[in-house]
C-alpha cells in the first residue's frame, strides 16, 4: 500500500503560511537533501483548492526551478468542491466526491508515494482522518510572530510517535511523526 505524507516548513511559533516570510537564510544543504529524497520517492500529490491557485499560477513560470521540474509534470489532485473540473495546470484533476475515500482508493494503486503538498486544511484534515503515514515538519530556527498554525485550538488530542528526527547544519530541526493509533 503506497504512503500519505505530508511536509511543512514552520517557525519555531508553528507557523505554516508563507514559509518564505521567515525562511531567511536557513535553507541549507541537508533541507535540500531531504526535499530532493522526498521528490524521488513521490509520484503523486493531493493539493487544496488554495495552494493548487497559488502554486498553478507561481510553478508553471518557473519550469527550470529543481520544484518546478518536479511538481509540474508530476500527477497532482485537487480537494475542491468549488472549482470546476476543468483545471489548466499541467496534470491536474479535481478529486470527485469524498476526500477520504478517494484518498483510500489512491493509496490502493500501484505507485509511490503520495504527499499533501502545502494544504495546511487537507494535510489536518487527512491527519486527524487516520490517512495521512507520515507528517514531517521542518522547524526553522526563526519566530514568524503571526500568520496561520498548523494545529487548532479545538483539534483533538492524538498521539504520535518520532519516526526521525534530524538538525541541519543551519540550526533547522526536521521531525517526521506517525500516528500511534494508526
Amino acid at each position: 500500500m503506497r504512503k500519505v505524507t505530508a511536509g511543512l516548513f514552520t517557525s519555531v511559533d508553528g507557523v505554516v503560511q508563507d514559509p518564505y516570510t521567515f525562511q531567511y537564510d536557513s535553507f541549507d544543504d541537508e533541507l535540500g537533501a531531504g526535499m530532493g529524497a522526498f521528490m524521488a520517492r513521490t509520484d503523486t500529490v493531493i493539493l487544496g483548492k488554495n495552494s493548487y491557485l497559488e502554486w498553478a499560477e507561481w510553478w508553471p513560470a518557473h519550469p527550470d526551478d529543481p520544484f518546478g521540474r518536479w511538481i509540474n509534470p508530476i500527477e497532482k489532485y485537487v480537494a475542491s468542491t468549488t472549482l470546476d473540473d476543468d483545471l489548466a495546470w499541467e496534470n491536474s484533476t479535481r478529486i470527485d466526491g469524498d476526500l477520504d475515500a478517494f484518498v483510500r482508493t489512491l493509496k490502493e494503486r500501484d505507485g509511490a508515494d503520495i504527499a499533501v503538498c502545502g494544504s495546511v486544511t487537507v494535510v489536518r484534515h487527512l491527519l486527524f482522518a487516520g490517512l495521512l503515514d507520515e507528517l514531517q515538519l521542518m522547524v526553522h530556527p526563526a519566530i514568524a510572530g503571526s500568520g496561520r498554525t498548523l494545529f487548532e485550538p479545538t483539534d483533538p488530542p492524538t498521539r504520535l510517535r518520532l519516526v526521525q528526527n534530524t538538525v541541519t547544519s543551519k540550526g533547522n530541526v526536521v521531525s517526521t511523526y506517525a500516528r500511534l493509533d494508526v
